[in-house]
C-alpha cells in the first residue's frame, strides 16, 4: 500500500484533473464537516448529498424536497439552511437525507468524486478507516486534508497521521510522513484540535464541547463511503 496525502487546498483545486482510477481517497474536514457527516450516519441518516455551493445545495432540494439543507460559511449556519456545520445538530437526523455544503470539506470531496473509492474520515471513526483499508487493500491511498480557506488545517494533517500510524506497513511519500509527524508531536488528538486555528476559534465563541466531541478517537465503528456523489454508512 502506498500512502500520499493532499495537505493543502491548493493540491485539492488540482485533484479533478489526476487520475484517481485506482486510488482510494479519505477526506478528512474534522472541524467540523465530516465530523458532522460521520455523527449524522451513526446516529441512522440515509444519505448525504456533498455539493459545493449554495446555489447547487438549493437546486438538489428542488428535485428532493424531503431533504434537509445543512452547511455552513465562516463557520456558521446558512441563513435559511435547517442545520449548521456543529456535529450536535446531527444526532437528531435518523432516517433523514441531508444535502450539505460547506466551505472546504464539501468541494474536497467532490474534488475526488472520480477516484475508485471515496471514504469519509474523522477522528471519531479512524478504527474503523483503517479496518476498512486494511481489509481492501487498495494500492494506493491519499488521504485528503479539506483545509481552511486556502490554508492547511492542522488538525485535518493530524487525523490523516493518525490514520497512518494505525495502518502501520506501508510506503509513505513525504507528504504522508508529514502527516504522521504532525500525529506525532501532540500526545493526543485533543490537545492537536485546541491547538489548531480552527480550533482557537471555536474555543474563543464558547463551543469547546464541539471540539472535544470531533477529538474522540474511533467513538463510531462506522465507514462513510461516497458513490455517486452521495454519502452513505458502508454495509459489510
Amino acid at each position: 500500500m502506498i500512502i500520499d496525502a493532499a495537505l493543502h487546498p491548493a493540491e485539492i483545486a488540482l485533484l479533478p484533473a489526476r487520475d484517481l482510477g485506482a486510488t482510494t481517497c479519505v477526506v478528512f474536514d474534522v472541524l467540523r464537516a465530516t465530523s458532522s457527516m460521520i455523527t449524522a450516519l451513526a446516529h441512522g441518516a440515509v444519505a448525504i448529498h456533498p455539493v459545493r455551493t449554495i446555489e447547487e445545495a438549493l437546486a438538489l432540494r428542488a428535485e428532493i424536497p424531503a431533504a434537509v439543507l445543512c452547511g455552513e460559511r465562516h463557520g456558521e449556519r446558512i441563513e435559511d439552511f435547517a442545520l449548521g456545520n456543529s456535529p450536535f445538530e446531527y444526532r437528531g437526523t435518523a432516517g433523514q437525507t441531508l444535502i450539505s455544503t460547506t466551505t472546504n470539506g464539501t468541494v474536497a470531496l467532490r474534488a475526488v468524486e472520480g477516484a475508485a473509492r471515496v471514504l469519509v474520515g474523522a477522528i471519531l471513526n479512524l478504527d474503523a478507516l483503517a479496518g476498512e483499508l486494511r481489509s481492501r487493500a487498495p494500492e494506493r491511498v491519499l488521504l485528503v486534508c479539506a483545509g481552511t480557506f486556502e490554508e492547511l488545517a492542522l488538525e485535518d494533517a493530524c487525523a490523516a497521521g493518525l490514520l497512518i500510524r494505525r495502518l502501520g506497513a506501508a510506503r509513505l511519500t513525504d507528504a504522508a510522513q508529514a502527516a504522521r509527524a504532525v500525529a506525532q508531536a501532540f500526545p493526543t488528538p485533543l490537545e492537536a484540535l485546541r491547538a489548531a486555528r480552527n480550533g482557537q476559534a471555536l474555543l474563543a465563541k464558547g463551543r469547546g464541547e464541539e471540539v472535544e466531541w470531533c477529538a474522540r478517537e474511533s467513538e463510531f465503528p462506522i465507514v462513510g463511503v461516497m458513490e455517486s456523489a452521495t454519502i452513505r454508512t458502508l454495509r459489510r
